[in-house]
C-alpha cells in the first residue's frame, strides 16, 4: 500500500514570508514548490498579516497539504521585531489551524541541525544541502524559500519522534499549550 503525505513548511516574516513543499511517498522525499510572498512594499502591518495569511489558505487549498511544519520565531535583541515575527507565524498557524491541520513548531537551531548536521549553519549551506538532496536546478535570490522548504524536510526527518516541537492539532490544543497568550 502507498503511504503519501504532503508537508508544508513555513519560514514566517513581515518582509519575505517562505515556503516549502513536499511530498513524501513510501518514506521518500519529492520536491514540489519553493517560494516567498514578498512583502516589503507593503508598509501597514496589518496589510501584511492579512496577505500571509491568505497566501497560507491559497498554499492549503492548492497542495492539501497533511501537515505543516513552521519555524519558531527566535529570540532577538529587538523586541519589536520579535513582536512582528511572532505575528507573521501566529497568522500562519491560524490559517493551517483553521483548516484542521496538524502544525509543529521547530526552532531554528532544529531545523538547520536536521538539514546539515550543524545548528549554527548558515542560510546558504542549508540551502546547498537541500539542493544536493531534493536535486534542485538552481537555488532562489533570496533564502526565505530554502529555510521554508527546511522546515518542511526537518518535520520529515523528525516524523515519529516523540521531542520534535510544539505540536498543535486544533484551537483547542492551542489554547490548552498556551494559556499565557490568553488574557
Amino acid at each position: 500500500m502507498v503511504q503519501e503525505k504532503i508537508i508544508l513548511g513555513i519560514d514566517p516574516g513581515t518582509q519575505i514570508m517562505g515556503f516549502g513543499i513536499i511530498k513524501v511517498v513510501n518514506k521518500k522525499m519529492e520536491f514540489i514548490q519553493m517560494n516567498e510572498l514578498l512583502l516589503k512594499k507593503y508598509t501597514d502591518p496589518y496589510t501584511k498579516l492579512k496577505l500571509i495569511f491568505e497566501r497560507t489558505l491559497e498554499l492549503i487549498d492548492t497542495y492539501h497539504p497533511d501537515e505543516i511544519a513552521i519555524e519558531a520565531p527566535f529570540y532577538a535583541k529587538n523586541v519589536q521585531s520579535m513582536l512582528k515575527l511572532g505575528r507573521a507565524q501566529g497568522v500562519a498557524m491560524a490559517a493551517g489551524l483553521s483548516r484542521q491541520i496538524p502544525i509543529t513548531e521547530y526552532m531554528p537551531k532544529k531545523i538547520k541541525m536536521a538539514i546539515t548536521g550543524n545548528g549554527n549553519a548558515s542560510k546558504e549551506q542549508v540551502a546547498k544541502m537541500l539542493q544536493g538532496m531534493l536535486k534542485l536546478k538552481a537555488l532562489p535570490k533570496n533564502l526565505d524559500s530554502t529555510d521554508g522548504l527546511a522546515a518542511a524536510v526537518c518535520h520529515f526527518y523528525n516524523e515519529g519522534r516523540m521531542d520534535v516541537g510544539k505540536r498543535y492539532t486544533g484551537w483547542a490544543s492551542f489554547v490548552k499549550n498556551n494559556p499565557e497568550k490568553l488574557g
